[in-house]
């Protein structure tokens, strides 16, 4: 049980009250002091505060808690859930049987395979049809190109000696296709000259011919003079 408070003014009178109601008459203390020393000490208002926050951080240590325990759960929902279970157990059971009559009927499934396939039929499930199309059509897909992708890893190991060739022919086309544009280039030239020439073969043939007459057949006046002039020599 608690003590009385000797500063309480509603508590029993004591000696310690009776000094202090005489220190406040004579006015050696004034009542506003006594109020003051009532007030509770700060440190435990700290250790108050101090043990709220603590308290407080416990509760959200525990909510986080339960949140992630929650994530937890949703997280594997699906593999925890009765729902989930059941089917998984469904299906492992079937498994189970499937094996259970294969182990059954081991002996002459294996001496159904030590015989050749050759016009037999395999008895394949309805459900289970429209998968063995698609496998089948992929199984023809990689027969038709089966030669190919033998080949290409067959060059695997040749890859990098195949593009060293490639590049080198790479270069040499690159080449040709230069000397290719300058023997065009040439041959367009040439054209050109080739045209100017033959426009000029008939002004050169024109002009040779008028030439060669003037030389064959000289003008009748200078051959009459001279015939005039032998004549008169005569």
């Amino acid at each position: 049980m608690a003590s009385a408070n000797p500063w309480d003014p509603a508590s029993a009178p004591n000696a310690a009250r009776l000094l202090l109601g005489h220190f406040v008459t004579s006015g050696m203390v004034t009542q506003e002091m006594l109020n003051i020393s009532k007030k509770p000490a700060s440190c435990f208002v700290k250790f108050s505060r101090l043990q709220h926050i603590t308290d407080i951080q416990a509760e959200i240590n525990q909510k986080n808690l339960e949140i992630e325990l929650l994530r937890l759960e949703k997280d594997t929902a699906d593999i925890v859930h009765p729902s989930s279970l059941a089917q998984k157990c469904h299906t492992l059971q079937s498994m189970n049987n499937h094996l259970e009559a294969v182990l059954k009927e081991k002996r002459s499934l294996r001496q159904r395979l030590l015989k050749p396939m050759c016009q037999e039929n395999l008895p394949i499930e309805a459900i289970y049809h429209r998968y063995m199309v698609h496998l089948l059509e992929l199984a023809v897909t990689f027969i038709e190109k089966l030669e190919t992708h033998i080949e290409t890893i067959r060059n695997i190991p040749h890859l990098d000696a195949n593009l060293k060739k490639m590049s080198k022919a790479l270069a040499k086309m690159d080449v040709l296709v230069t000397e290719t544009e300058e023997l065009a280039e040439n041959i367009l030239k040439w054209r050109e000259q080739q045209k100017e020439v033959s426009s000029c073969i008939p002004k050169i043939l024109a002009e040779e011919n008028y030439l060669h007459k003037r030389i064959i057949t000289p003008p009748m006046p200078c051959t009459s003079k001279v015939h005039v002039h032998t004549i008169n020599g005569k």
